[in-house]
């Protein structure tokens, strides 16, 4: 083994510290933003935007869309240590995959050419995924786990979104009126947010 060989098994090592760190920080500052949650007017009053998803979007664009995923679950786990969860991780592991359907294809797009084009293409094929996958992981694995966490009918929480929209009647339309504007929504600001942020962040964590 040569001093050449030894040098950079010192730069990948300290490259790894340096990624574990961004990574373990940009969760750090996902779990902050997940306390200040806006209510919406269209959606039930348990459905609320944060912006975790800015700091993660971030860690993708800049580390790939691996990482990006990583401090997803970096997120998810600190917030299930500090605030515990009422479906025992059901509930976590769909927001999850939720969180990384818009995550990882928006990080994966741009890691193919990285500019701004590529970035907004992303980004919008993220959102869709991350619709299509709210709607399907609302209706078949969240509203009824925390129908069962709470001691609630499904019918009860379909009834708390017709409260707020008569037109909701059943998970299909729930999911079409309430989930789907929701993501969609969340999915806009942190797009937004995160071009506006990226520039001046990227170079701090490269």
């Amino acid at each position: 083994m040569n001093a050449n060989t030894n040098a950079a098994g010192n730069a990948a090592g300290k490259s790894s510290i340096k990624k574990m760190v961004q990574i373990g920080m940009l969760g750090a500052v996902s779990v902050i933003l997940m306390m200040f949650e806006i209510p919406l007017w269209f959606a039930p009053s348990f459905y609320k935007i944060d912006l975790s998803e800015v700091p993660v979007l971030i860690g993708a664009f800049a580390m790939g869309p691996a990482a990006g995923a990583v401090i997803e679950l970096v997120k998810v786990v600190l917030h299930m240590v500090f605030k515990g969860s009422t479906t025992a991780g059901v509930g976590d592991f769909a927001n999850f995959l939720i969180g990384c359907a818009f995550i990882v294809p928006a990080g994966l797009i741009y890691s193919k050419k990285k500019n701004k084009k590529r970035a907004v293409i992303g980004m919008t094929v993220g959102a869709v995924f991350m619709v299509v996958a709210g709607c399907f992981l609302n209706a078949f694995v969240l509203l009824p786990a925390y129908g069962k966490a709470f001691g609630m009918p499904i019918d009860a929480l379909i009834g708390m979104g017709t409260a707020v929209n008569p037109a909701i009647t059943s998970l299909t339309t729930f999911a079409v009126l309430a989930v789907a504007p929701f993501n969609l929504l969340k999915a806009v600001i942190v797009s937004v947010i995160t071009l506006l942020l990226y520039k001046y962040i990227s170079p701090i964590l490269k």
